[in-house]
């Protein structure tokens, strides 16, 4: 069995080194190279991404773009560049639905099983991050035509999978619930010192309701630590300035490095607007750190409030409200904690994670 692996349009492995996260995203194809006899990259890096070879085992092959052009043309390319190698693959698979056109090309020109993989409903997070109206069409023509064309979808959350069925009219066999998984032996309670801080690590962007977070910690005598980057950066920091918070702006972080930042830490915080499913909420609870997350779509279907993190309004004050409530009360976070690391155990470990989606390509 040998599996084609098409990356995001416009991503690389390179990026994915650079926002620190490519030892997470390449985790799963270490293990799932047990079961196939070859997995092949499709990314849309330059010759630099062979470099990453050497941290991936012999039968993981890097096919980078072959020719310099825009990420947009080259998607629509990819499958005649590379027709001789997708001709001896069995099965295709997309790493979100942007860019999804090349596998379904890919599909349809050599008569191939397709896996549609989404992290995130990309029609949902293009409205709701005020994506033009003239483009929202397109997109869902893009998601119908990647749906209609797989053999099976992977999604992140069960609020997906409603919405694909419905929307789209996708049968409820094809679509599987996979959410996203944690190593749990990297992500796990550490020895180390507490410190009086709150942890959060996101994009900085909208979505993730910075803003709000700073104000609540403005009056609370507590440390807040920001780890990501994103367009808001210099807006964000302007606006710690002018509050005065104890807030500092840490940048990226490897994947590698962030357990121990995370176990430093006795609180983390996520107060997003929306979510798919959030990861960094999760490596949080591996660690078994309480949480504060928000009462949106993705996030609840993680939290169950009070028992294994804590759900709060995306409002100031609720988020205040939150973290006062945690840190006053111990019994409190102890068990938020214990139930935390327990529920990620439970429910997001690689190896399960993992035996699920064999299950599908042994199925299709």
């Amino acid at each position: 069995m040998k599996l084609a692996l098409f990356f995001t349009r416009g991503i690389s492995l390179k990026i994915w080194d650079e926002i620190g996260n490519l030892d997470r995203e390449i985790k799963p194809y270490k293990k799932l190279n047990e079961y196939f006899d070859e997995i092949l990259f499709f990314t849309y890096g330059s010759k630099d991404d062979l470099e990453y070879q050497k941290k991936l085992a012999s039968n993981i092959k890097i096919l980078p773009q072959k020719h310099k052009m825009p990420s947009l043309l080259y998607s629509f390319l990819l499958p005649f560049f590379y027709y001789k190698e997708l001709r001896r693959v069995d099965i295709l698979k997309t790493n979100q639905v942007h860019g999804s056109w090349a596998a379904v090309m890919a599909k349809i020109l050599f008569r191939k099983k397709l896996v549609v993989r989404q992290g995130r409903q990309w029609s949902i997070f293009a409205e709701k991050q005020g994506v033009k109206k003239w483009k929202m069409p397109l997109i869902h023509f893009l998601e119908k035509l990647a749906y209609k064309n797989a053999d099976a979808i992977i999604v992140a959350s069960q609020g997906e999978v409603e919405f694909i069925q419905e929307k789209y009219n996708i049968s409820l066999e094809k679509i599987k619930y996979i959410p996203n998984y944690i190593d749990t032996d990297l992500f796990r309670p550490l020895d180390v010192s507490k410190e009086n801080r709150i942890c959060c690590v996101a994009k900085l962007e909208n979505q993730k309701n910075l803003f709000n977070l700073i104000k609540a910690v403005s009056d609370l005598e507590i440390k807040l630590v920001i780890f990501g980057n994103g367009a808001l950066k210099r807006d964000l920091e302007d606006f710690a300035k002018k509050l005065k918070p104890n807030v500092e702006f840490l940048g990226n972080i490897s994947n590698q490095e962030l357990p121990v930042e995370l176990n430093k830490s006795i609180l983390f915080a996520l107060p997003s607007l929306y979510e798919g499913c959030p990861k960094a909420i999760l490596e949080a609870m591996a660690c078994g750190l309480p949480v504060i997350g928000t009462d949106v779509d993705g996030t609840k279907e993680i939290i169950r409030h009070k028992e294994n993190g804590y759900l709060a309004e995306t409002s100031v004050d609720s988020i205040r409200k939150a973290i006062k409530e945690i840190l006053d009360d111990e019994n409190l976070r102890e068990k938020i904690s214990q139930n935390a690391r327990k529920t990620i155990l439970e429910n997001f470990s690689l190896e399960k994670m993992l035996d699920k989606e064999i299950a599908i390509y042994k199925k299709i």
